[in-house]
């Protein structure tokens, strides 16, 4: 069914030991839509790509997931530091399917290859992990939740800390993976590439916004999301915002 939606949540409530860190959240995810979700520091978003990937169960409302998440991490946190290849850390995609006493063969090493050549990174197959660019250890982290078989993914922060050609590499993957049916939900803090993807979700502890970029990031919903002022700086591309403290001595 290629038009089944592969998220579907209704008034969701998610947190932790009964107590609610995320509520009345309501959107779905269609395959080959490319979804930012925005929010401040602690404003909810970790918590609901846990909910997605059924880490944690909602404690009200409805949510639907009809496809395999895979979540791929931010760099930083996945700084590998004894010595595995970047085939090694793409062949890990396959642990969830094989028994727990059965490491990954070549079947699945030949699969992670492939992701691999899918990312752009075929050529870097032996390259220790850890010696990567931030760039290329975040596609490898894709590759190895292509080798999931994953029709959703959930990247937190892709972006941090890569440089502009890292990036714009990185934006056209993620346009080729779902321009192959992938639903793709990007948490970012960059007003400027939210506004590029197909569909906003703006969270701060309950939802504030959700639709495509042109109608939902305006300055009442920017400032609802960040609880802050959206002002202009000058010589800067695009807005800043300022933490809701700041602005009042001034």
């Amino acid at each position: 069914m290629p038009d089944q939606s592969l998220i579907e949540a209704s008034g969701l409530v998610a947190g932790y030991d009964g107590e609610a860190a995320i509520t009345g959240v309501s959107f779905s995810l269609q395959p080959g839509e490319r979804m930012a979700l925005l929010g401040p520091n602690g404003g909810g978003k970790t918590t609901l790509l846990r909910a997605l990937l059924g880490e944690l169960r909602p404690l009200a409302g409805e949510l639907r997931v009809t496809a395999r998440c895979a979540t791929v991490p931010q760099t930083e946190r996945s700084q590998l530091d004894y010595p595995v290849s970047a085939l090694d850390v793409a062949a890990m995609g396959a642990l969830s399917r094989l028994p727990w006493w059965r490491p990954p063969g070549r079947r699945e090493r030949e699969a992670a290859l492939e992701a691999l050549r899918q990312v752009g990174l075929g050529s870097l197959a032996r390259e220790t992990f850890g010696k990567l660019s931030g760039g290329q250890r975040q596609r490898v982290l894709i590759a190895r939740s292509l080798v999931q078989d994953a029709r959703v993914l959930l990247l937190d922060e892709p972006f941090t800390g890569l440089d502009r050609p890292s990036s714009e590499r990185l934006e056209a993957l993620i346009e080729e993976l779902a321009a192959e049916g992938r639903g793709v939900l990007i948490a970012t803090h960059d007003l400027e590439q939210a506004r590029r993807w197909d569909t906003v979700l703006c969270l701060n502890r309950t939802q504030i916004a959700v639709g495509p970029p042109d109608g939902v990031l305006d300055l009442n919903v920017l400032e609802a999301t960040y609880g802050g002022a959206i002002v202009e700086l000058p010589g800067q591309r695009g807005r800043a915002i300022l933490p809701p403290h700041h602005h009042h001595h001034h």
